[in-house]
């Protein structure tokens, strides 16, 4: 994949994940996000997905050719209740750490499977932009 400036915008939503985590307080981790979310379940949800593209990465190399796992968007709906119960200052670790980890998988990515990937769901490649939504949404629950 020629076009290298998603590296950049990765980067700079998982210093935003970190920026906010570092900045909130318990009690800011259980401020609502929307009717069914909190500040810590964004948290939770952001790390889910971010590995979920690991996933990804991991079988599309193995397979040599783009593998699309079959994962619907229920899954946020089933996933609620273990996310909610993950405490908040775990939910910003790992959500820190898995977006770190993806990051650095994805700039190391071979170019040829990362464009199949791109090509597929930009979003799998492009993880600002998903980061982006949900922190904007957590930004606007806190006042921010």
């Amino acid at each position: 994949m020629e076009d290298r400036s998603f590296v950049e915008r990765n980067r700079a939503s998982t210093e935003r994940i970190r920026a906010l985590a570092a900045s909130l307080s318990d009690a800011d981790m259980r401020r609502p996000v929307g009717a069914h979310w909190t500040v810590s379940i964004a948290l939770a949800h952001l790390a889910f997905w971010d590995r979920r593209v690991m996933y990804v990465l991991d079988k599309t190399e193995q397979e040599g050719a783009l593998f699309v796992p079959e994962i619907d968007i229920f899954v946020n709906d089933l996933s609620l209740p273990l996310w909610a119960a993950i405490p908040g200052a775990e939910a910003a670790r790992i959500a820190i750490e898995t977006a770190e980890e993806l990051d650095r998988r994805l700039e190391a990515y071979p170019p040829h499977l990362l464009g199949l990937i791109h090509a597929y769901n930009v979003r799998w490649v492009e993880r600002a932009l998903h980061r982006g939504e949900h922190l904007d949404e957590v930004d606007a629950a806190l006042g921010r």
